[in-house]
């Protein structure tokens, strides 16, 4: 076996180890990776830094200023005060949270939904009597739903889009993950109002000393309504734009920088405020592992594990076999690190196992994209999980009970859909 190769893996696993322990922060796994990949002559010194001036990289900051603008004027607040004006009962509340938190989180952060509707919750659930732990969990697992909707709802998806469009691969379109996002959040609301809704403990409110970003009393209202109606206008006219790209000629990473250039020459955010929504930790990320899809590309180690994987379950492996596989495999990794890492990680392997079989890289790459985003048996898998975890006084096991049934059903809608939508041949 090539050196090259051996380095490429031996720098590989200790990005892995160091994603899962995060003895040091993800960020700075990322840069370690990158330099380490450098030091030892797998890339060259224009492949280091290549991974910044991805469009990906460029449009995921953009819609972070774009979408911080929906929550610095008020205008996420009054989605949730308007869930506890019509919700009554804690079903009707639970059916409302998931709702506009997919939704949310189909054009937003994950994170950022999660972030600015947990207090909402919060305030809810200990003011009407309901329990934390009904409400909280749900909340986490439907940004993870409505991210899959679009191409922005997910960085897990951003990323495995900015390796393909790296590799030379056709990308997707920016609704085009709705034909497996849609009856995956549909499927996911049913299934925690009915299964994970049995399975989610019911547990005490814990009586904590909350972080100050999370705080229980009400939020004060926004005085601009100017500003918020700029908010919504400009995330609306960006998303037109989006789903109309090839029409009107603007690529998608230019629209996001002009929108989020526009919420802050009109005062709609400060440019400290724009500079703050920015989260450097997830740019870094998926920037600074870019060049570990380069490294393992050019060195042929995505080639060596594809084909052991070929080898592994067999020459004639169908799609459906495939998918189900990679779905798996993606699964895994992403229950124990982070959402971006592992489909940055995936998405150069999933491209060359196609070219391998003969295949059309993108049912792979959906596959990767989709599975990514299934980090519900583990609080450490996204934020969001993260987030709700001591608010929710929850267990590592009550992330297995809930979240393994509905990975279970995702992998079998997967399984079927993704062939069915995305041809391999």
């Amino acid at each position: 076996m090539p050196t090259e190769i051996i380095v490429t893996f031996a720098i590989l696993i200790l990005a892995i180890t160091l994603f899962v322990t995060e003895i040091i922060p993800v960020a700075m796994t990322a840069l370690l990776t990158t330099f380490l990949l450098y030091i030892t002559g797998v890339i060259d010194t224009e492949t280091v830094f290549s991974g910044f001036t991805n469009e990906i990289v460029i449009l995921i900051a953009g819609m972070f200023i774009i979408g911080s603008a929906l929550f610095e004027t008020g205008v996420a607040r009054s989605i949730g005060d308007i869930i506890t004006k019509y919700a009554k009962t804690e079903k009707q509340l639970l059916l409302a949270i998931m709702i506009v938190a997919s939704i949310l989180s189909a054009f937003l952060s994950n994170t950022s939904t999660t972030a600015v509707m947990m207090p909402i919750v919060v305030m809810i659930a200990d003011s009407v009597g309901f329990t934390r732990s009904k409400l909280l969990m749900p909340l986490a697992y439907a940004t993870s739903f409505g991210g899959m909707i679009t191409l922005v709802g997910n960085n897990g998806t951003l990323a495995a889009q900015g390796v393909a469009q790296n590799q030379g691969v056709e990308g997707f379109g920016f609704f085009e993950f709705a034909y497996i996002g849609v009856p995956l959040t549909i499927i996911g609301i049913i299934y925690m109002m009915t299964i994970g809704y049995k399975v989610i403990p019911n547990r005490e409110n814990k009586v904590m000393e909350e972080p100050q970003d999370v705080k229980t009393e009400k939020p004060k209202k926004q005085e601009s309504s100017t500003k918020q109606f700029i908010a919504v206008a400009t995330l609306i006219v960006t998303i037109i734009f989006m789903i109309f790209e090839e029409q009107i000629g603007i690529p998608l990473h230019i629209v996001s920088i002009m929108g989020a250039l526009l919420v802050v020459l009109t005062r709609t955010m400060t440019e400290k405020q724009a500079y703050r929504s920015l989260d450097m930790s997830t740019l870094i990320l998926v920037a600074a592992m870019m060049p570990m899809a380069t490294a393992m590309e050019d060195t042929g180690a995505a080639k060596l594990f594809a084909d052991s994987v070929l080898s592994l379950v067999g020459d004639a492996t169908g799609p459906y076999i495939m998918t189900a596989l990679i779905f798996l495999i993606t699964t895994f990794l992403t229950s124990v690190m982070s959402n971006t890492a592992t489909a940055v990680l995936m998405a150069p392997i999933g491209i060359v196992i196609a070219t391998s079989m003969g295949a059309d890289p993108r049912p792979i790459l959906m596959t990767i994209a989709v599975g990514s985003a299934a980090a519900y048996a583990s609080p450490i898998g996204t934020p969001p999980n993260t987030m709700i975890y001591k608010l929710g006084n929850y267990k590592f096991i009550d992330y297995v009970k809930s979240g393994l049934p509905f990975i279970i059903i995702q992998l079998i809608i997967c399984t079927f859909i993704v062939p069915w939508i995305w041809p391999f041949y």
